[in-house]
């Protein structure tokens, strides 16, 4: 009588395969994420930049928003804030508490009438991001390379 099934060898010799095809596969996964992460950032910040245009130039007749002022923190553009309909979605304009996507997005309006800035840093460096981006009222994207680094400004390196 012959007894059928696998040897324990038979199991540690698919086990080991698995382990090596995990192991290749996680870090692409990983890095995958992070990229993600980062277009994710970038698309927020063109978003806010549309959103705010739009949050200033609302009519002063509706006087449903800006009356030609930047808005001076992410809530007032969401839902349940000035502008009617809102301008960005729930996850976003409240990403200066949450990250959304692994970024947190810091908006600051020195002068409501006539600019803002917006960073998006990593929640996690090196986990969640490794760039730090910025924009302000002209919409052009800039970011910082390393998850290391300072946040990015103006001057830091264009997104092309």
């Amino acid at each position: 009588m012959s007894k059928k099934g696998f040897t324990l060898i038979e199991l540690m010799i698919v086990v080991a395969i698995i382990a090596i095809i995990a192991a290749i596969a996680i870090p692409n996964l990983l890095r995958s994420r992070l990229a993600a992460n980062e277009s994710s950032a970038i698309g927020s910040l063109r978003t806010l930049t549309s959103a705010q245009a739009a949050y200033q130039q609302s009519a002063v007749e509706t006087n449903t928003a800006g009356l030609g002022l930047y808005a001076t923190n992410l809530s007032n553009m969401g839902p349940g804030g000035l502008g009617t309909p809102p301008f960005i979605d729930a996850a976003l304009s409240s990403a200066d508490a949450s990250p959304k996507s692994g970024y947190t997005f810091l908006l600051s309006t020195p002068s409501p009438e006539s600019g803002f800035t917006c960073t998006a840093e990593p929640s996690d460096p090196g986990r969640t991001g490794n760039r730090h981006f910025f924009v302000d009222e002209s919409g052009s994207i800039t970011f910082v390379p390393d998850a290391g680094s300072a946040p990015a400004t103006s001057t830091s390196t264009p997104i092309q």
